[in-house]
């Protein structure tokens, strides 16, 4: 695919200072964000991750066989970091080492590891949003049997990554100097996948009448899952009290942009400009949809059969 320039709306969130090292984080920094904040932005990245890894042998060309499994490996990449971050907060602090007590696999001398975090919470303990673990077709049952959809694979793509190139941007200035530092190094991966993704709306938007269907119906089912962005969590109420996370409200007329200029281009339209009246997703605080459980038995499945295993 051609490496083409961000588009003005994608272009105001300006370079990302200095990455963070290859070393696990260790340091808290001079305030630590809430270990449920933390925990809300790993499982976002482990969750679309796993979901984008699903494409893995399966991609509709081999260059976006191998880009699917970039942006999979950047995803878990910046998952690593942010559990590695989140199992020592919970190791430097009583009340949070009781709270996760129930967590006994993959412990390394008897503490939290980001394996710990990963692989052995149950569904109801993710944060994760909802539109993250939705299957790559449109709505169907769990159980359910279809085609990956490659529109809905992409649409969501873009969905996200307009969200956390605002979000890491935001989160370079975060009380919490790790998390500072994980969100620079994460904010330049996404702008490649925001720009990956876009590029492919375009192209499906301007290509075949499939392909512009397709993208349109993908649009159609994702962007209610959407408003769970605005909406306050307990995590986020607390990051933002101390200093260490950010509104996401605050984030949504930079989306709006970013999302309606791509749309533009793409001859696609918005189905969601009406005032919100519908059920708002809960995944985020917990309430998951069936899609959820049937990833993580998947992706949890090996550990759990041997929890004491080092690999």
């Amino acid at each position: 695919m051609a490496d083409t320039a961000p588009s003005a709306a994608q272009d105001r969130v300006k370079p990302a200072s200095a990455p963070l090292g290859d070393s696990a984080p260790q340091a808290v920094g001079s305030a630590g964000a809430p270990v449920s904040y933390v925990l809300h932005l790993a499982d976002n990245a482990v969750v679309l991750g796993q979901r984008n890894a699903e494409w893995c042998g399966h991609g509709p060309i081999l260059e976006e066989d191998l880009a699917l499994a970039n942006n999979s490996l950047d995803l878990i990449g910046q998952a690593r970091l942010l559990y590695q971050h989140a199992a020592t907060l919970i190791n430097a602090d009583p009340v949070l080492a009781q709270r996760f007590a129930h967590l006994q696999g993959a412990r390394v001398n008897g503490l939290i590891t980001e394996d710990t975090l990963a692989y052995f919470r149950d569904t109801a303990e993710f944060r994760n949003h909802t539109l993250m673990e939705l299957p790559h077709h449109g709505a169907l049952v769990g159980y359910a049997v279809a085609e990956r959809d490659y529109a809905t694979t992409m649409a969501r793509n873009f969905l996200v990554s307009a969200l956390m190139v605002l979000v890491w941007d935001r989160l370079k200035s975060s009380a919490d100097a790790q998390l500072a530092g994980i969100a620079a190094k994460s904010l330049k991966e996404v702008r490649y996948h925001l720009r990956h993704a876009s590029d492919w709306l375009v192209r499906f938007g301007d290509g075949t009448d499939e392909s512009k269907q397709r993208a349109q119906a993908a649009l159609d089912h994702l962007l209610p899952y959407c408003e769970a962005f605005w909406v306050a969590h307990p995590a986020e109420d607390e990051a933002v009290t101390n200093g260490t996370g950010v509104r996401a409200a605050e984030l949504r007329d930079d989306w709006n942009a970013i999302v309606n200029e791509t749309l533009l281009e793409a001859s696609l339209v918005r189905s969601d400009t009406q005032p919100h009246l519908g059920y708002v997703a809960q995944g985020h605080v917990g309430l998951h949809s069936e899609h959820l459980g049937f990833l993580l038995a998947e992706m949890q499945s090996l550990a759990r059969a041997h929890p004491q295993a080092t690999w």
